[in-house]
């Protein structure tokens, strides 16, 4: 099994009983690697998480770093109840954005910091759906209960300051906020006044449009390829041989009257 490069860490902090939490990377399941062909462990998982954790039973502080564009809603519903189950006391910080999954996570958070140059991003779930159109009817009414529950984990957050109806409105439109913003709506609790540094922020953003490209790539060649087998698959069609003139046509058609007779017609 091929291991991805980390992307976030737990580490025990200089604090006494505390734990430091990264969250710098998109957050994923295990995955095919279809180029090689290879499961890869990914360090984002909710269950990677949950065997890093139970390695600090003990810590009384968790604090939790993120910078990072989302990802899996699914990984993300059990890494956030993970820490809400957890007895410590615990801290986020957004060190750049804090989005989708990523500030999903964040709601388990007793406390939420965020630099003034920081932003969160929510948004609905996104699915993938293949089948006819029941299928496809029932998916976006099953969503639409996952979004109901997804829902709840900000509006506890906020304690009041936001109501469904304008985290609904919200969502729907995919919306980046501010720390201002996240302040007033109870998805943060203090704008710290230094900034952060985004460089790393900037540096994530271009990787994500970099890996954006190399799957269109790869999605674009593997089109071709399964166009070309397809093509090579099929029984190349040829005209039926004529049947060979029976013996007394081509007789016939090598006579000298009846060619003369078919010149002078």
């Amino acid at each position: 099994m091929k291991q991805e490069k980390r992307t976030w860490e737990l580490k025990q902090s200089a604090q006494p009983d505390s734990l430091d939490m990264y969250i710098y990377g998109d957050i994923q399941a295990d995955y095919i690697d279809w180029w090689n062909w290879e499961l890869v462990e990914s360090e984002t998982s909710a269950e990677y998480f949950r065997r890093e954790l139970a390695k600090y039973p003990d810590v009384k502080q968790i604090n939790i770093y993120a910078n990072s564009f989302g990802g899996s809603a699914y990984e993300a519903y059990a890494i956030r109840n993970q820490l809400k189950r957890h007895s410590a006391h615990k801290t986020g910080y957004v060190d750049g954005f804090a989005c989708s999954a990523a500030s999903f996570i964040l709601t388990a958070c007793d406390e939420v910091f965020m630099y003034s140059n920081t932003m969160q991003m929510i948004h609905d779930i996104r699915l993938y759906v293949f089948g006819n159109s029941r299928e496809l009817r029932k998916a976006a009414d099953d969503n639409d209960m996952r979004m109901e529950g997804n829902r709840q984990a900000y509006l506890e957050k906020s304690s009041g300051k936001i109501t469904e109806e304008k985290l609904k409105e919200l969502m729907e439109a995919e919306t980046w906020l501010t720390a201002k913003q996240c302040l007033e709506y109870g998805l943060c609790d203090k704008i710290l006044e230094q900034e952060a540094d985004l460089t790393t922020a900037k540096q994530m953003l271009q990787a994500v449009n970099k890996t954006l490209e190399q799957q269109l790539s790869y999605h674009r060649a593997l089109t071709a390829q399964f166009r070309e087998m397809s093509q090579q698959s099929k029984p190349a069609v040829h005209p039926a041989p004529e049947p060979p003139p029976k013996l007394e046509e081509k007789h016939q058609q090598n006579n000298p009257k009846k060619l003369l007779a078919a010149l002078f017609r």
